[in-house]
């Protein structure tokens, strides 16, 4: 079977978080009392609290419902095509994709592409992928390693047997097609009775379970490693938790404009797997929102990022307003998300008035 050209997720790249055009000019301590605090020259025109909660640096992006990437599958064998499954049928394990000649080309399970005839002789990790298959469908009296011995061979004949194919002992290069686990008919690119050729394309399918897909900027690579939970939420407003499941980089070709050259554009293409398949089972392709959480900081204090000024001695500081009066306190900042930041300072509590600008 083939896919679509993918190539390893590049490394995730660095978060870089920038204060906001509030933060003000440089503001000196001058005069203050040696403590970190100074008394400012006039009062904010405006004010807002400290807040204790949890913060957190999200990015939400569009994704769409349905059941996945699609994919290809492609015939190895010449011949003529006798036989497709409906499209929206499942196949599993063990059982008939497609007929070539009227001989079924059978599913299995595992990653790793059919590329050679099997037979005696024959050992390789290849190998142990038929042999688990065999064994997985009931077949006996081999074990399941990577070299394809007699005993493999007489399986093999007991299950060409029961396919009611010719029992050569071999498994020829076409006979089988591998994928991930069972499939989804998504469509057909030949109909029956078609004539067929090595390398052309017989039907795309998808996994059965229900997913959500994104595709990211190279950039936002960060946002996605594999294991890591997301929010998504449904047309309907009602929120699933996810987590991601494949994270890779995909390559699509541009078509060149009149006179120009058609250019590529890498992306990284996002799956997520979502436990609650019946919050999913009414939507059959329709568009979510995938809220992805970089990183958290729970129970700090936090100010508006507005309220942050630069210090001429470095760092930032606040204005705490109190009672009429002011002063500057300088602040330790850490996670700065959703216009606010994590902040820490000599007398920076919950419920600290800080002056901001209007």
């Amino acid at each position: 079977m083939t896919r679509r050209t993918r190539l390893p997720a590049a490394g995730g790249a660095a978060l870089i978080l920038v204060a906001g055009a509030g933060v003000a000019a440089a503001v000196g301590f001058g005069g203050g009392s040696g403590d970190g605090t100074a008394e400012a020259g006039t009062a904010a025109p405006g004010s807002a609290a400290v807040t204790r909660q949890t913060l957190a640096d999200a990015r939400t992006v569009d994704g769409e419902l349905g059941h996945g990437p699609s994919r290809t599958a492609t015939s190895r064998l010449p011949g003529t095509l006798t036989a497709l499954p409906d499209a929206g049928a499942t196949v599993g394990r063990g059982k008939a994709l497609y007929a070539v000649d009227n001989d079924p080309v059978i599913l299995f399970y595992g990653r790793l592409p059919a590329y050679r005839t099997l037979q005696p002789g024959a050992e390789g990790s290849d190998v142990r992928q038929l042999e688990r298959n065999l064994e997985a469908i009931g077949y006996s009296g081999f074990t399941v390693d990577d070299e394809y011995t007699w005993a493999t061979a007489e399986a093999v004949r007991a299950w060409q047997d029961d396919l009611g194919v010719p029992e050569t002992g071999r498994v020829e290069l076409g006979r089988v097609a591998f994928a991930d686990g069972a499939v989804r008919v998504e469509g057909h690119q030949l109909d029956v009775g078609a004539a067929i050729q090595p390398g052309q394309a017989v039907l795309t399918y998808t996994g059965t379970s229900r997913l959500v897909t994104a595709e990211l900027d190279i950039d936002d690579q960060r946002l996605a490693e594999r294991g890591t939970t997301v929010q998504v939420t449904l047309p309907d407003g009602r929120r699933v938790t996810g987590k991601v499941d494949t994270v890779e980089t995909v390559i699509h070709n541009g078509s060149a404009d009149a006179g120009g050259d058609a250019s590529a554009e890498t992306r990284i293409e996002v799956t997520i797997a979502v436990d609650d398949q019946k919050a999913l089972a009414e939507f059959d392709r329709a568009s979510a929102e995938i809220t992805f959480t970089v990183s958290e900081r729970a129970d700090v204090l936090t100010v508006p990022v507005a309220a942050l000024l630069a210090l001429a001695e470095g760092g930032y500081g606040v204005e705490v307003l109190d009672e009429g009066s002011s002063r500057i306190v300088a602040v330790t900042t850490g996670l700065f998300a959703d216009g606010r930041v994590e902040v820490a300072g000599d007398g920076i509590v919950e419920g600290t008035t800080v002056g901001m600008p209007r």
